[in-house]
Parts: structure tokens; C-alpha cells; sequence
């Protein structure tokens, strides 16, 4: 079977495809042939040894994907060859096989697409687990997203929008800015590339303050850090709770803690792949809400490309260039 490689952190272009011999699948895993994978801001990372944690080598990037039960090891109780599952893991989706523990997989109906079951799970997951248990979402509550055009900054707008919440999205371009509103933004701002000097960005500042009715916004999640977390931090209301996401935009920002005592504000880290280990429970409750949410048409993830799965090398290029909208998803034929 094909899979991509990471045979040494570094550059994109130093990922391979190889033929390996299919594994087999030990007690309590399932061989799954992968019909869809979905890309994310961290596949781009983690091949680079950017990522928080670094896989031994050699592997494949690719944290969700759905598909077919091929086989099923001994012990197996859950599941039987033939079944249509989605499974999410630390690495290795970019492939057309993938053994897993049976724990690792989730059923899907017939009427939910490979396509779409691949491409929720660690956007939606992330965004609910941020506003629900970090930022402790109520139905008045004012949110500012950041790169909300992305896959997790989208996620978030669509749920803070299924909870009630009012929400000022903030992209870069009038098209990202369009498929904010198409998904419930109440207000839209264009940073383009963002603030570049000190009065820049206490002009960004003022205009992000400017579209909260509240004068200040009870969540503010940022997925890009960079210039904008500091502007953005300085339009957070009091008692508002700023939400870590990650640093898609490049640089770790470097914010002036005073700023937290003036706002009464709180900074919060989120890290969803330690809280699905360490709260498992909650997160299982989490991922029955968001199901729910996607079966009752609350919530609709987007995908706005599929790539067949061999131009995967071009497709982290794109996620790494901020080119995406919504989630890429990776497609075996």
C-alpha cells in the first residue's frame, strides 16, 4: 500500500511516497482502507518538527480519516470487515491502509460522505472544546474570531453561532470575509495582512473594540497569534477570556501581562489532543453534541477542495501558505 512519508523533519518537499507491505492488524486494531483524510494547519507543522510533539520516524501525517474496515484483529468487539468508520489519530491518515485500535474508530451512517466524516472531527472538536469548557460560552456572550476563515476559526464561528452567541469574525481578504457571513457573522473585518507598527495596530485595536456593542468582547479565539494577538487582546472586555489556539500566522506572540489585570481578563491555553486523553468522558459528551448539531443541520462544515490523495505534498504547501478556506480534504479513489 502507498503511504507518505516523513522520513526526516524538514522541508515539505523531503516528504516521499513509498509502497510498503500492508500491516496486519494486532489484538484490539482494525486495518481501515482510507477513502478520505482531511488536512490540517498541523500536518504542516509536524513534518517540520515544528509540531509539539515529534513522531518517531519514519511516518505519515494525517490526524482524521474515514473509510472501510478491511480486516480486524483478535478481541475486536465494536466492529466487522465491510463497516464505514472515521477515526482520528496522532499521525499516519495520509496512506490507503492505516491499522488502528479499535477505540480509535467511530461509526458512520450511510448517509454521511467519507468525505464529510473526515473533515469535523479535530476542527469541530477543538473549536467546541475552546468555547465550551475554556471559554465557558454563554448564549449572550460577544466573540471575536480570528482567521475565521480556516478550518478550526470557521468551526468556531458555526458553533458560537448554533449557541446563540454574537460573533465578529476577522480574515484577510473580502472572499474569506464573504464566507463568513454566509455562515452567521454579525460583523466582518478585513485586517489584510495586519498591523505593521505601533500605530497600526492601536488603529486595529480601536476597530476591533469599535464592532463590539459590549465595548469590549466577553471571548476572543485566536488561532494565528502573530501581530494581531496584542491589538486583539486589547479589545477583550472585562473578565473576557482570551482563548490560545495556535500560531498559524507565524510568529508567538509576546503579550504585556498588564493587560490582564486592567481587563480583568484571563488568558487560556487550548491543547484538544491532551484534554481527549486526559478527559475522555467530557470529550466523548462533546463529540455527541456536535453530532447532534451536524445530524439536526445546526452546524455544516465546510470542505472547499477535495485533492486526490497523491497531490498531498501540494496540498500542506497550501495549508502552510494560509490559502485555505474552510478544510481540504484528501480523497483515495
Amino acid at each position: 500500500m502507498k503511504i507518505l512519508h516523513c522520513k526526516e523533519y524538514g522541508p515539505i518537499d523531503n516528504l516521499v511516497w513509498e509502497d510498503i507491505d500492508s500491516k496486519e492488524p494486532e489484538d484490539n486494531e482494525v486495518l481501515v482502507s482510507i477513502k478520505a483524510a482531511a488536512l490540517n494547519f498541523p500536518d504542516f507543522l509536524i513534518v517540520q518538527g515544528l509540531y509539539q510533539f515529534k513522531p518517531e520516524l519514519p511516518f505519515a501525517p494525517g490526524n482524521e480519516g474515514a473509510g472501510i474496515i478491511k480486516k480486524v484483529g483478535k478481541n475486536v468487539t465494536r466492529f466487522k470487515e465491510g463497516d464505514r468508520v472515521y477515526f482520528m489519530a496522532p499521525y499516519g491518515a495520509f496512506a490507503e491502509e492505516a491499522c488502528l485500535n479499535e477505540f480509535q474508530v467511530f461509526s458512520i451512517s450511510d448517509d454521511v460522505s467519507f468525505e464529510l466524516a473526515a473533515s469535523y472531527q479535530m476542527a469541530y472538536g477543538t473549536s467546541y472544546h475552546a468555547l465550551m469548557q475554556r471559554g465557558e460560552l454563554k448564549t449572550d456572550d460577544e466573540i471575536l474570531v480570528l482567521g475565521a476563515s480556516g478550518g478550526v476559526g470557521l468551526a468556531a464561528v458555526d458553533i458560537a453561532k448554533a449557541k446563540g452567541a454574537r460573533v465578529v469574525a476577522g480574515v484577510s481578504t473580502e472572499e474569506k470575509a464573504e464566507i463568513c457571513r454566509e455562515y452567521g457573522a454579525d460583523e466582518v473585518i478585513i485586517y489584510g495582512e495586519g498591523p505593521k507598527d505601533k500605530d497600526a495596530s492601536k488603529a486595529f485595536s480601536a476597530e476591533l473594540k469599535s464592532k463590539s456593542t459590549k465595548g469590549g468582547f466577553d471571548i476572543i479565539y485566536d488561532p494565528i497569534g502573530d501581530c494581531y494577538a496584542e491589538p486583539a487582546f486589547r479589545s477583550i472586555g472585562w473578565k473576557g477570556k482570551y482563548l490560545v489556539v495556535g500560531f498559524a500566522a507565524g510568529e508567538i506572540p509576546k503579550l504585556p501581562i498588564n493587560l490582564t489585570l486592567l481587563k480583568g481578563a484571563s488568558i487560556v491555553g487550548v491543547f484538544w489532543g491532551a484534554y481527549t486523553g486526559r478527559e475522555s468522558e467530557e470529550n466523548q459528551k462533546n463529540i455527541a453534541d456536535i453530532n447532534n448539531m451536524l445530524q439536526t443541520g445546526q452546524i455544516k462544515p465546510l470542505i472547499s477542495k477535495e485533492i486526490p490523495m497523491e497531490h498531498a505534498i501540494d496540498a500542506i504547501k497550501l495549508i502552510g501558505s494560509r490559502g485555505v478556506v474552510g478544510k481540504v480534504v484528501l480523497v483515495n479513489k
